[in-house]
């Protein structure tokens, strides 16, 4: 699956560009801020899956909660890589053999793996991992552009609320 990102990237610089603003911070001074909150959306985002919860029968939240707290993962993997200039047109995605389980597993190594060692290819390996979790539960790519656009809009009447 090919996932188009050039508009996620100019419109998660708008609002980088807004809260750097309000807050008085750089990229720099909240990388590990910003990488440490990719981990807890990511874990926000497996908790509405509920991959992991073999002792509950109860099934995944429905589409537009998890769709959310995806979307929440989105911003700060685009941001991470606007901070590096690691901004990419798309991202090709293949599915592999993990189950949704191991494969968001993975996408916690690969972020630590980036926090260690922040290079593209890093990067792009964590985007991707992160991205197949998407398509794991079946979900399409312009559903998940569309709750970031969603999110993007809420993030900024945050900012213009004094969230």
């Amino acid at each position: 699956m090919l996932c188009d990102l050039t508009d996620l990237y100019i419109k998660q610089k708008e609002l980088d560009e807004e809260i750097a603003k309000n807050h008085n911070i750089s990229y720099s001074s909240t990388r590990n801020k910003r990488l440490l909150a990719l981990l807890v959306e990511l874990g926000e985002f497996a908790n509405t899956t509920r991959t992991f919860k073999f002792w509950s029968n109860k099934g995944m939240e429905d589409k537009a909660i998890v769709l959310d707290e995806f979307a929440d993962g989105l911003h700060f993997l685009l941001s991470l890589g606007i901070d590096q200039g690691y901004i990419v047109d798309t991202i090709e995605v293949e599915d592999d053999e993990l189950s949704l389980t191991d494969n968001l597993i993975s996408t916690y190594e690969l972020a630590t793996n980036f926090y260690k060692e922040q290079t593209l290819v890093n990067y792009l390996r964590m985007f991707t991992s992160y991205l197949r979790a998407l398509f794991k539960i079946g979900y399409k790519w312009e559903e998940a552009k569309n709750a970031y656009y969603l999110k993007c809009k809420e993030n900024h009447v945050r900012q213009e609320t004094n969230y």
